[in-house]
C-alpha cells in the first residue's frame, strides 16, 4: 500500500489554494469525475463532453459549423476528424482541444 507524505499532501493543498480562485471566477473548471471515467471506460470524448454540456447533436453541429451526420461519425468512431473541426468542436464545447482526441 503506498502512503501519502505529508509534503505530497501539503502539495494537494497549495494545489487548491492556487486553483481555488480561477475556478470561482470561471476562468477555470473542475473536470467532473462522471466525464473522467466514462471516457476512461473507452465512451467517445466527443459525446461525453457533448452530453455533460447538454448539447444536442444538432446543436453542436451548428455551433461548430459542420453537419450533423458528419458529427455522427464522428462520435460513432467512423471517421477521424482534422485538426480545424476537432478545433472548431472544442470551441462549441469550450474544453481544450486534446480533451476531444482519442487516447493514444
Amino acid at each position: 500500500m503506498k502512503v501519502c507524505t505529508d509534503d505530497k499532501i501539503l502539495e494537494y493543498f497549495q494545489d487548491y489554494d492556487r486553483i481555488k480562485p480561477s475556478v470561482e471566477n470561471g476562468t477555470e473548471e473542475l473536470i467532473p469525475a462522471e466525464v473522467v471515467y466514462a471516457i476512461l471506460d473507452g465512451e467517445n470524448a466527443l459525446k461525453v463532453w457533448r452530453e455533460y454540456r447538454g448539447l444536442s447533436q444538432q446543436e453542436t453541429a451548428k455551433l461548430a459549423g459542420i453537419s450533423v451526420p458528419y458529427l455522427s461519425q464522428l462520435e460513432g468512431g467512423k471517421r477521424k476528424g482534422s485538426v480545424g473541426v476537432l478545433s472548431s468542436l472544442a470551441q462549441a464545447l469550450k474544453v481544450e482541444f486534446e480533451l476531444l482526441l482519442p487516447a493514444l
